[in-house]
């Protein structure tokens, strides 16, 4: 970040002298008031409940404009990626900057695919859980579960231990759903194949079985691949966050991407794709496609409490640029598997021309977001509702790690430490 020519003053009605604080630039986006001696030159806090007008941290990986529905990997075009990349070169461009040469790609490729595998006591591990447990409550446990198994990289200060740690997490954790998703139905686990793509690997392990073998769709691999793309990083939002905040202590690199998985659980962040899928059987329960305009009338009106689920998001005040890409995707995928007839998604592409076309949801630009598209492709290829939060989790790996390694390699670091306003009882004695 560079100084700015400016300064900003903070002034007081009560007389009190006024603050001088410096400003700073970075390359796009908004610039920053620098309030960190303000409690010593005024004996004060700032007050910001959820961090909306805070930068905690100076980045370097991932930049959105919500006015403008931009994302920018590294400064390249969620679009731009998302049709020239896959996933594992997506990986390399977040963890090192830049996007890798053919013989780094082959390279970085080949490493991956060759720590697929997990500790065979892992399938142990998961039968200490109930057979009929949320995924994410499984998964939390199992990456938390990785510092026991893998002792030779969980020293968060030694660049080393961390690269060999996220080659491992981004490697491990399509292998772990898979597994938390067989354990769920009581099918015996896949292993992996290393031939197989990143995305083409996970089908196989998510959908396979030892009778027969397992034919990876080339459209359902794309639509996977996109899909891991798409949800890789998201700026400081709430579960990178916590991995930052969590990490900032020197924990191991597992428990700090545990922790981001924990967080990501609430139906406020990754779980919101879930929650828009159970929106639409809802709406499916209540009668389907003649029901849309009823369940609208009753989203419009703020008595009702019927929230509309998988539209608008906190960050973009124009369209999600990731929708745009999933519902292309979308398309693709319910013609590949015959689907555009299916009821459920009848009623999800109805709901769609309905948030587009009416003044309600087109003046509030409720557009659909990344979260509606991406629970219809994945219920259509046939995952399970709990397990989509799962699957964000296993994309958003990497940029959860690159996040890590960013604040780690940040000579300005701290552990988080954030302040309050209290209004608690003052000081009393006991009686």
């Amino acid at each position: 970040m560079k100084l700015a020519d400016n300064k900003a003053t903070l002034s007081f009605s009560n007389g009190a002298p006024s603050v001088e604080m410096p400003v700073y630039s970075g390359n796009i986006g908004p610039d920053v008031i620098d309030i960190r001696k303000l409690y010593a030159q005024t004996g004060m806090f700032t007050y910001d409940p959820g961090f909306l007008s805070t930068a905690a941290c100076q980045s370097a990986i991932t930049f959105i404009d919500g006015d403008k529905g931009e994302l920018l990997y590294r400064g390249y075009p969620i679009e731009q990626l998302a049709h020239k990349v896959d996933y594992l070169d997506t990986c390399y461009l977040l963890l090192n900057g830049e996007l890798p040469d053919p013989k780094q790609s082959t390279d970085f490729h080949r490493l991956v695919n060759q720590h697929t595998m997990v500790n065979e006591q892992m399938q142990f591990f998961l039968r200490g859980f109930r057979r009929d447990a949320h995924p994410m409550a499984v998964l939390t446990g199992l990456v938390g579960a990785m510092s026991a198994f893998y002792h030779d990289s969980t020293d968060i200060n030694n660049p080393e231990h961390r690269h060999i740690a996220a080659i491992r997490l981004i490697a491990k954790l399509p292998t772990l759903v898979a597994m938390a998703y067989k354990y769920g139905i009581g099918q015996p686990y896949m292993y992996p194949r290393n031939e197989l793509t990143y995305a083409g690997n996970f089908l196989r392990m998510m959908f396979g079985t030892p009778c027969e073998d397992y034919k990876v769709s080339p459209v359902l691999e794309r639509a996977m691949d996109r899909i891991f793309i798409l949800h890789a990083d998201h700026e400081q939002n709430a579960s990178t966050s916590t991995v930052r905040l969590c990490g900032s202590s020197g924990t191991n690199p597992f428990a700090a991407i545990a922790a981001g998985v924990a967080c990501l659980w609430g139906p406020s962040h990754g779980g919101a794709n879930e929650a828009c899928l159970n929106m639409l059987e809802d709406i499916q329960k209540m009668g389907g496609v003649a029901k849309v305009g009823e369940f609208i009338n009753q989203v419009k009106d703020k008595n009702s409490g019927v929230k509309l689920m998988g539209f608008g998001h906190r960050v973009y005040k124009n369209y999600d640029p990731r929708a745009k890409l999933m519902q292309e995707t979308c398309n693709e995928v319910l013609a590949e598997l015959g689907l555009e007839n299916d009821p459920l998604f009848k009623l999800a592409k109805e709901l769609e021309k309905i948030a587009l076309e009416d003044d309600y949801f087109v003046q509030r630009k409720l557009y659909p977001n990344v979260d509606f598209y991406s629970g219809i492709v994945q219920r259509a290829i046939g995952i399970p509702v709990s397990l989509f939060t799962g699957i964000f989790a296993l994309a958003r790996t990497v940029g959860w790690i690159a996040q890590l390694n960013e604040m780690l390699g940040d000579p300005e670091y701290k552990i988080g430490r954030p302040r309050q306003l209290f209004t608690g009882s003052p000081r009393r004695d006991a009686k």
